[in-house]
């Protein structure tokens, strides 16, 4: 579905921790990493959009984490032609997005990056909040520091003790298993 503009209606999620560190995914068998995102289907709002991306990219269900706020207006960026698909040449320019920031209630545990069939990122790590603004891809930057600075005041609410995994969770990432 896209707009007559060009642009594919969009979510982007930032999932932050009680340190207010935010979830950073690696793209699966790629050198690249950014924040959970994916489109909104025909007749989906965002925030159904949010929790669906959500479960499919990072195994988590809404129980796990708790809204504290979203953008008020679509956030647009071109996709460089050569980073399209050949049958989305022409009509399309990018990605307008709606983001949300999430505090994880849940555990890190709770986090399963294989929860879909085709996942999206093989590898996380928690990331200091200003920093993705900076190591995204070029094209989406602006968009991203858009997204932190409007998303940046709802950071003190619900900011808690983190829930830690069973000690057989924390094996598995001792032994490389997991995020990293």
């Amino acid at each position: 579905m896209i707009d007559k503009d060009g642009y594919r209606p969009n979510v982007g999620i930032v999932i932050c921790n009680a340190r207010n560190e935010v979830f950073w995914g690696k793209r699966i068998r790629q050198n690249s990493w950014q924040f959970p995102q994916g489109g909104i289907k025909h007749g989906e709002s965002p925030e159904q959009a949010m929790y669906r991306e959500l479960m499919e990219e990072v195994g988590l269900a809404q129980e796990h984490v708790r809204i504290l706020g979203r953008t008020r207006n679509w956030m647009r960026y071109d996709v460089p032609r050569d980073w399209m698909k050949r049958e989305w040449r022409g009509h399309y320019r990018g990605q307008k997005q709606i983001w949300f920031l999430l505090r994880l209630v849940g555990r890190e545990c709770d986090v399963k990056l294989r929860a879909s069939e085709h996942p999206e990122f093989d590898a996380w790590r928690w990331h200091k909040y200003w920093a993705p603004a900076e190591d995204v891809v070029e094209f989406k930057r602006e968009v991203y520091r858009t997204a932190l600075s409007e998303l940046e005041r709802y950071l003190s609410v619900g900011a808690e003790q983190p829930r830690v995994c069973h000690p057989y969770m924390l094996a598995m990432r001792a032994n490389g298993i997991g995020r990293t």
